[in-house]
C-alpha cells in the first residue's frame, strides 16, 4: 500500500512541477510571441480597446489618432490625409501586426504599455480612468511633404528632405502610397481584402514599400559626389586637378565601350578638371577615377557616410519595432572593370534615396553626416515630455576643406549644366544621376540630390524617379526644386 502511495504521490508532484514549468513559459519565456499572435482574441481586444495616442507633424497637423466608436473595440485608428504620411505612419490594423512606420516603431508608447508610462498606468487605475498612450511629434514639416507629394503624383518614386545641421526628417514621400484607413477599418473582411490588395506579394511595386527607405536603386551619377570626396580626401586632387577623360573609355579587360551623356564631359584632349567632370557628370572620367583611386578609398569614403550598414531611422526593442533603412551596397573586392561602373553608379552600387539624402547633407554639413531622425518628442497624456531627440553625429566622413570643395563643383551642375534648376537669389548645390535598368537599359531611375542655400545649408534633398523615359535632370530635378523652394520659403 505504503508503495503505491509513494508512487501516486510522486507523479501528483510531476504533475505540479510540469504545471508550474508551463505556466512559467506561458506567462514569461512565450509571453510576447502569444500576445503578438493575431489567433490571440484577448491581445487584440486589449490593442484596439486601448486610447492609442496621437502622431502629429511638426507645427501640431494630426497625421493619426483614435476616435471612440460604438462597437466592441471601443477606438477606431484613423489617419488624415492617409497616402500622404503612409510611409512616415505605417498602419494599425484589426488583422495586420503594426511591422512598419510609427505605428511600429513606437507602438508601447502608444498604445500606453511603455515602461515610461507605468505611473500613467498607475494613476489610470487608481482614478478608474481609461488608460491613454503618448503622443508622438515628428520632425514632417507637412507644407514640404504635400509639395513632394504632389510633385510625384503618379510616377514610381520617393523624397526625403533632411534639415543639414540636425538630421531631422523633414519630409519622406514614397509613391505610389496607399490609405492607413482601409486597413485600420474593424470590418476584418474588408481589412484583410485592402491588406491583399495592396501587398500584391509584397514585389516591388507594392504601395505598402516605403521606397525612400526600404528599395534599392542604382544611384547613377549622384554616386560620383562620393568617388569626388574620397579623391579630394587623399591630398592628391583639387577641383582644377585635370583628370582622364575622353569619349568613351574601355572598361578594364572587356571590349565594353562606356561613353559620356554630354560631349562636354569628355574633356579637350582626353583631359578635364574635376569640377568640370562633376559639372558635366563625366563618365569617362569617373570611371577612370574610380579605378585610380582603387575600391579600398572609394568604398571607404561609401561605408563613412552609411553604405553597408542598416539605418535605425527611429525607435528601440523597448518601444516597437524600430524603423530602418535598408544598407546601401557597394561591391565588395570588384575587378577594375566593375569598380568602373559601380564608380558612377551602375553595376552592384545601389542605394536608397535616404542614403542619398544623407550624402547631401554631409555635405552641406561640413562632411559631418548626421543620425537621421523622425521624432522630435514625446509626451504623455498629461503633456509630460517623456523624451526629446537630440541630434547626433554618425560619421565625420570628410573634411571641411573638401566639402567646401564639392559644395563648389555642385554648384557648377546648377550654374553650367542645369541651369533650370536655379532659384532666383538662392544657390542651389546638386547633383543629377541617369542610372540605367530594366532589360537592354531600355528605362532609367532618375535622380537628383542636393542643398540649399550653398553657402548657408539649411535643407538637404534627395528626389528618385523610378522607371522613367528621361534623365535624372529632368524627371527629378524639378521636384528637387520645388522642395526647396517650399522650405526656403517658409
Amino acid at each position: 500500500m505504503n508503495k503505491y502511495l509513494r508512487q501516486l504521490f510522486t507523479a501528483v508532484v510531476a504533475l505540479f512541477v510540469i504545471l508550474g514549468l508551463s505556466s512559467t513559459i506561458i506567462m514569461a519565456v512565450r509571453a510576447n510571441a502569444l500576445n503578438n499572435d493575431p489567433r490571440n482574441a484577448r491581445s487584440l481586444y486589449h490593442q484596439l480597446g486601448a486610447y492609442r495616442g496621437a502622431i502629429l507633424a511638426s507645427d501640431g497637423t494630426v497625421m493619426a489618432k483614435s476616435e471612440p466608436v460604438n462597437d466592441a473595440f471601443k477606438y477606431l485608428r484613423t489617419y488624415s490625409n492617409g497616402p500622404l504620411y503612409a510611409p512616415v505612419t505605417g498602419f494599425f490594423s484589426i488583422n495586420q501586426t503594426a511591422d512598419r512606420g510609427l505605428e511600429a516603431s513606437r507602438s508601447m508608447l502608444l498604445n500606453g504599455e511603455a515602461d515610461s508610462l507605468i505611473w500613467q498606468r498607475a494613476k489610470a487605475m487608481l482614478t478608474g480612468t481609461t488608460n491613454q498612450g503618448a503622443s508622438i511629434e515628428t520632425s514632417i514639416d507637412p507644407k514640404l511633404q504635400q509639395v513632394a507629394y504632389d510633385q510625384l503624383g503618379t510616377r514610381d518614386g520617393a523624397a526625403v528632405a533632411i534639415e543639414v545641421s540636425t538630421g531631422r526628417i523633414l519630409a519622406m514621400v514614397s509613391t505610389p502610397s496607399y490609405d492607413p484607413n482601409k486597413l485600420a477599418t474593424h470590418d476584418a473582411k474588408a481589412a484583410s481584402q485592402s491588406y491583399n490588395e495592396l501587398s500584391a506579394g509584397q514585389n516591388q511595386n507594392s504601395p505598402l514599400i516605403n521606397r525612400a527607405t526600404s528599395q534599392l536603386y542604382p544611384p547613377g551619377s549622384t554616386f560620383k559626389t562620393i568617388v569626388a570626396s574620397a579623391a579630394l580626401e587623399t591630398g592628391d586632387y583639387q577641383t582644377d586637378t585635370k583628370i582622364p577623360a575622353g569619349s568613351s573609355y574601355t572598361l578594364p579587360g572587356t571590349a565594353t565601350q562606356l561613353p559620356n551623356d554630354e560631349a562636354q564631359g569628355d574633356g579637350v584632349n582626353g583631359q578635364i578638371s574635376l569640377q568640370e567632370a562633376v559639372a558635366w557628370s563625366s563618365n569617362t572620367a569617373f570611371a577612370q577615377l574610380g579605378v585610380k583611386l582603387g575600391a579600398s578609398k572609394v568604398s571607404d569614403m561609401a561605408t563613412k557616410l552609411g553604405f553597408g550598414s542598416t539605418i535605425t531611422i527611429d525607435g528601440t526593442e523597448s518601444t516597437g519595432t524600430p524603423m530602418t533603412a535598408t544598407a546601401s551596397t557597394f561591391p565588395s573586392d570588384p575587378t577594375d572593370d566593375k569598380l568602373a561602373l559601380a564608380s558612377i553608379g551602375q553595376g552592384d552600387t545601389t542605394a536608397t534615396p535616404l542614403q542619398m539624402a544623407m550624402v547631401a547633407q554631409a555635405i552641406a554639413n561640413n562632411g559631418k553626416l548626421m543620425q537621421p531622425t523622425l521624432v522630435d518628442r514625446v509626451r504623455a497624456a498629461d503633456l509630460t515630455v517623456l523624451s526629446q531627440t537630440k541630434p547626433q553625429t554618425m560619421a565625420n566622413a570628410f573634411s571641411k576643406d573638401s566639402a567646401d570643395k564639392l559644395t563648389t563643383m555642385m554648384e557648377s551642375v546648377v550654374t553650367e549644366a542645369n541651369p533650370q534648376l536655379a532659384i532666383d537669389g538662392i544657390k542651389v548645390a546638386a547633383k543629377t544621376g541617369t542610372a540605367q535598368i530594366g532589360i537592354d537599359n531600355s528605362a532609367i531611375d532618375g535622380w537628383a540630390i542636393g542643398f540649399a542655400p550653398a553657402d548657408n545649408p539649411q535643407i538637404a534633398v534627395a528626389v528618385l524617379v523610378h522607371n522613367t523615359d528621361v534623365h535624372g535632370s529632368l524627371a527629378a530635378g524639378p521636384i528637387m526644386r520645388a522642395m526647396m523652394q517650399e522650405a526656403l520659403q517658409q
